[in-house]
């Protein structure tokens, strides 16, 4: 019997435990009243307020360069949303996705911000060597990545 070692990196450290911490609901993490689906729909159609996404990145610890580049703007564009006071349908869409799979990796890392982050920044095995945050860009790479951090928290390696 060989012995393998596997670094955070590679793989995240497995949250099996039955009575894991609480999981956040992504709209907690952006500040929001979370009355049921259509409450959120409506606010991503009309657009998310900047408290709500500068609270998700004072939450998750990312900086405004990092959300920018998720978002697919110029952090100039990003500075005139924090101006105007809210972003677009498109970024809002996009940043609650985010905040879904950043749900995921601290529910996965059992709470810790810190090691949730690296995972999110960090080139995954399990997806191709990318990092999540970049797969994550579209649903179809998001659920990819939602797929990958169920096969970790129930101990399947990949």
């Amino acid at each position: 019997m060989s012995t393998v070692t596997v670094t955070r990196k590679q793989i995240a450290r497995l949250n099996l435990s039955a009575n894991s911490r609480h999981r956040a609901d992504p709209s907690e993490l952006l500040g929001l009243d979370s009355r049921g689906i259509q409450s959120i729909l409506d606010v991503i159609s009309s657009g998310l307020r900047w408290s709500s996404a500068s609270r998700f990145l004072h939450v998750s610890g990312l900086t405004q360069m990092e959300l920018a580049d998720y978002l697919g703007v110029t952090p100039r564009t990003l500075a005139r949303r924090k101006e105007m006071g809210s972003l677009n349908q498109y970024e809002s869409e996009r940043i609650f996705r985010l905040a879904e799979i950043y749900d995921a990796a601290l529910h996965l890392f059992d709470g810790e911000k810190t090691d949730a982050r690296e995972w999110l920044l960090s080139p995954v095995r399990g997806l191709n060597d990318k990092r999540p945050i970049d797969y994550a860009r579209n649903d179809f790479g998001a659920r990819e990545v939602r797929s990958l951090i169920g096969r970790l928290e129930h101990g399947v390696f990949s």
